[in-house]
C-alpha cells in the first residue's frame, strides 16, 4: 500500500527531484499492533532534516492522518516515509515555489530469525568507504549509494557490514548504528563528518543515561572495535542485534548489551501503549 500526497497510487511524476537528485529525506518506521513505533522521534528527525535541507515540512496533522490510514489494517509491518522537494525543471536550482512530495509506503515486516537478537549475528568490515561531508552528516537523506555499494560486497554469510570513512574511522553499519562495549563503557561512533544519526541510536543513548550506563561518542578505529568486550548494532526495525563474530573474532552477548536490550523492550512497550 502506497500513498503519494495522500492518494492511493504507485506512480510518481518524472520531474520529481527525489528521482533526479535524491533531493529528499526518509524515515523507516516499525509498525506494531497498528501503531507506528517511536513516531514522535521519527517526525522530530524528519523536521530537523527539512530545516537543514530547506524543504518545507508538511502539515503534521495531514501527515499523521496519512500514517493512521496506512496502518489501519496492519498488525506488524514497516513504513517508509519519504519526503522530496517535489517537482522541478532540469538543473540543481530549486523551483521558486516548492511543493514537497509525500510518500507513505507500507511494507511487510522482514522475516529475520529470532536468534539474531538472542545469539547475535555475523558481521564484516566493508571495503567501500563513507565520504566526508559535515553539511550532510547525520541526515537520513535519499542519497544512499555508499550503502548500496557496501551491501553488494556479500550475499548471505553475513547479516551486516561495518563501514569506515575516508579517515579510517568506523562509523556505522550499512543499515545500522554501531555500539562498542569496552571496560564497562559503551562507545558509539561520532557522527560529525559521516554517517546517520539513527532514531534508535538516540533512544539507546537516552536509555543509557536513564540507567546510569556510561556512554561516549568517540572516533573509533578498526583496531579498537576488534578489541571490544561486546558489540551490537541497532536500527528502528531490528532494535538491537548483538555481533557474535567479526573478522574471525568471537564476542559474547554480554551483560551490558543484555541490560540495554531489556530496557529497550520496556521503553518500546510503553511507547506502543501510550
Amino acid at each position: 500500500m502506497i500513498l503519494i500526497n495522500g492518494e492511493l497510487k504507485n506512480t510518481l511524476t518524472i520531474t520529481d527531484r527525489g528521482l533526479h537528485y535524491g533531493d529528499g529525506l526518509f524515515e523507516t518506521i516499525e509498525v506494531v499492533q497498528g501503531q507506528p513505533v517511536f513516531l514522535r522521534q521519527h517526525l522530530a528527525r524528519l523536521k530537523a532534516g527539512c530545516q537543514t535541507l530547506k524543504i518545507p515540512y508538511p502539515d503534521e496533522t495531514l501527515l499523521l492522518d496519512e500514517l493512521k490510514k496506512i496502518c489501519e489494517c496492519c498488525e506488524q509491518g514497516v513504513i517508509k516515509l519519504m519526503l522530496t522537494r517535489g517537482s522541478g525543471g532540469r538543473g540543481y536550482r530549486q523551483p521558486e515555489f516548492v511543493k514537497p512530495t509525500r510518500i507513505v509506503a507500507l511494507h511487510a515486516y522482514p522475516d529475520y530469525p529470532e536468534h539474531y537478537k538472542t545469539q547475535g549475528i555475523q558481521a564484516r568490515f566493508c571495503h567501500a568507504r563513507l565520504g566526508l561531508n559535515p553539511l550532510l552528516a547525520g541526515l537520513k537523506h535519499n542519497n544512499r549509494l555508499e550503502q548500496v555499494l557496501a551491501r553488494s560486497e556479500w550475499q548471505d554469510e553475513f547479516q551486516e557490514g561495518l563501514m569506515l570513512n575516508l579517515h579510517e574511522h568506523v562509523i556505522e553499519g550499512t543499515m545500522s548504528n554501531l555500539f562498542v562495549v569496552k571496560d564497562q563503557i559503551v562507545y558509539t561512533p561520532e557522527i560529525s563528518v559521516s554517517g546517520i544519526k539513527g532514531v534508535m541510536r538516540q533512544i539507546i543513548m537516552h536509555i543509557a543515561e536513564q540507567n546510569n550506563i556510561p556512554l561516549q561518542e568517540a572516533l573509533l578505529t578498526k583496531g579498537f572495535v576488534l578489541q571490544a568486550d561486546e558489540l551490537f548494532v541497532s536500527n528502528s526495525v531490528i532494535g538491537i542485534w548483538p555481533i557474535r563474530s567479526l573478522e574471525n573474532k568471537s564476542y559474547p552477548v554480554g551483560k551490558l548489551t543484555q541490560k540495554i536490550l531489556v530496557a529497550l523492550m520496556d521503553y518500546k512497550a510503553r511507547d506502543i501503549a501510550a
